[in-house]
């Protein structure tokens, strides 16, 4: 008889992240995962063009793809470097954007990203592609901010198939083992924030997208929600080991999801101001 708790928990042992390899090249899950979340929010958006939620275009939106692609890489990448490791990126610049493995010559691309650093590529990217084709920022996230918790979920189950970004050690049945510490049951933290991050915060902000009182928003709400939910998922999580925790307690991860959270309550009560003001003139 199959015992489906071992079975449960070797899960991620027998899960390779190479799908297929030719020669020092390979095609991983991780990859597929990230071409499946930007194709899912290129979907959800069409689907709200479909039912008359914005007069965008959908040519509009595949050029906002290409500048949000481009972001996402150069930010997450930047940001890796600057919040995760500084000090070996400065010993070794060429190996911010050099795709092989020195010791085998294998193409692995680049490795080492940070949804902080990815984030403020984003809103970078967007600002300048809202200035360029003179459209509102505010309506124009208000339309794409709930599609992209969306594709938060197929990247942590990216990691997860990558076999990374894994959880701190536990005694619970939940607990996993990985291929790279098979020793010791680890929380799949992975799939904890595919759950909060990726589907929760997508439903709350998919109920709240046509909310009057919601308008102009979103992206606060998000920046709110996200922090918040990231917060409570680190708890999970294994940190850095070239960081590890902060003041005793903290990740890195936790630092930077908290400084967004309160990010977002100022930028409310700074929007909420000028619209006071703005009311009190009229």
């Amino acid at each position: 008889m199959v015992n489906f708790l071992t079975l449960y928990q070797h899960l991620p042992e027998r899960i390779s992240p190479d799908i297929f390899s030719v020669g020092p090249f390979s095609v991983e899950w991780y990859s597929l995962m990230y071409i499946a979340a930007f194709l899912t929010v290129y979907f959800i958006l069409t689907y709200r063009l479909k039912k008359r939620e914005a007069n965008f275009s959908r040519a509009k939106i595949l050029d906002f793809l290409l500048y949000a692609i481009v972001g996402v890489i150069v930010g997450g990448r930047l940001g890796y470097v600057l919040f995760y490791n500084l000090p070996y990126y400065l010993h070794d610049p060429l190996a911010i954007i050099y795709p092989f493995d020195p010791a085998t010559g294998r193409f692995v691309g680049l490795r080492g990203m940070s949804y902080h650093g990815g984030l403020i590529g984003v809103i970078l990217a967007s600002w300048i592609f809202v200035r360029n084709n003179k459209i509102d920022f505010w309506r124009f996230s208000d339309f794409i901010v709930p599609a992209i918790p969306a594709g938060y979920f197929f990247g942590r189950i990216g990691n997860f198939l990558n076999g990374e970004l894994y959880g701190r050690i536990t005694a619970s049945p939940v607990g996993m083992y990985f291929a790279s510490d098979p020793l010791v049951l680890r929380y799949p933290s992975q799939l904890f924030e595919a759950t909060l991050e990726g589907l929760l915060l997508f439903c709350l902000l998919w109920f709240l997208r046509n909310k009057k009182f919601a308008q102009d928003y979103l992206l606060i709400l998000y920046l709110v929600g996200y922090g918040l939910l990231r917060f409570a998922a680190e708890f999970f999580r294994q940190p850095d080991p070239q960081i590890g925790y902060l003041f005793h307690f903290f990740t890195l991860g936790q630092i930077l999801s908290l400084s967004m959270a309160l990010a977002g309550g100022v930028l409310a009560l700074i929007k909420r101001g000028k619209k006071s003001k703005i009311e009190a003139n009229i």
